[in-house]
């Protein structure tokens, strides 16, 4: 048990530095679209808005926490929080919904037209993946799987992250393609990164990357490359008008 202890320590640094990435990415991509302008007073929204996003923040706050406690051998405190972080993935995954439908409708009447509705599929896929992997992490757990429970919360975490990275778009306004370069290949780089660990450290990548971690970057190139397509636009219309009761109007 010892030894197993020590290595949960040890091991333990790269997702401490993992989380601290995710931190810095949130904070730097919400900075010019949310926090400033909450800062400066210029930001009004709706409640659900509000409380999406600190929800969402509370979920990479408790990331940076928890292997912190594992590094401290605080294994208890850690599987405590860790049911906070069920009920936090839970509300974030559910208030994604009506925040997405308010973005929606507002930049329909800001005169976007019918393309207004592209970004709700997204929303929907990345919330759904999200919860999901959280509760399968969850249920590794329960079952002393903490190699496949750590990976799983990783990648819930850098599926989250998504908005965050997409934002960096506002201080990197030359990158082309932002929506495939900073949404898919910048947001996935810690996949890759915790893939290159493994095959260091571990001598082998583990499988939760093969079979887990590479089918979610091809769901999300595939979302990248048929966005706002004919049949992506009108799903995304079937979406809207299914979960709103409003009608999306003609372009």
């Amino acid at each position: 048990m010892a030894r197993v202890r020590t290595g949960a320590v040890l091991n333990g640094g790269f997702y401490v530095g993992m989380a601290l990435t995710g931190l810095a990415v949130v904070l730097l991509g919400f900075s010019r679209t949310y926090l400033a302008p909450m800062a400066q007073g210029d930001f009004q929204a709706a409640g659900v808005v509000h409380l999406h996003g600190a929800l969402a923040f509370g979920w990479v706050l408790l990331f940076v926490l928890q292997p912190g406690l594992i590094r401290a051998e605080r294994y208890g405190v850690h599987m405590r929080t860790g049911l906070l972080g069920l009920g936090l993935a839970t509300a974030t995954a559910i208030t994604a919904v009506p925040v997405a439908l308010l973005a929606v409708a507002r930049d329909l009447a800001s005169g976007f037209g019918a393309g207004a509705v592209s970004s709700l599929p997204g929303v929907l896929t990345s919330m759904a993946i999200f919860l999901g992997l959280v509760l399968a992490g969850a249920w590794a757990a329960f079952r002393g799987r903490g190699a496949v429970h750590k990976r799983l919360m990783l990648l819930a975490t850098i599926v989250v992250l998504w908005p965050a990275w997409f934002r960096l778009r506002h201080w990197l306004p030359g990158v082309p393609d932002p929506q495939f370069w900073l949404g898919v290949v910048a947001a996935d780089s810690l996949m890759f990164a915790a893939m290159i660990r493994d095959r260091l450290v571990e001598g082998r990548v583990h499988p939760v990357w093969l079979w887990v971690g590479v089918p979610i970057f091809v769901e999300q190139t595939l979302e990248a490359v048929f966005y706002d397509a004919p049949l992506w636009r009108s799903v995304a219309t079937f979406l809207y008008e299914a979960l709103s009761g409003q009608a999306v109007p003609l372009a």
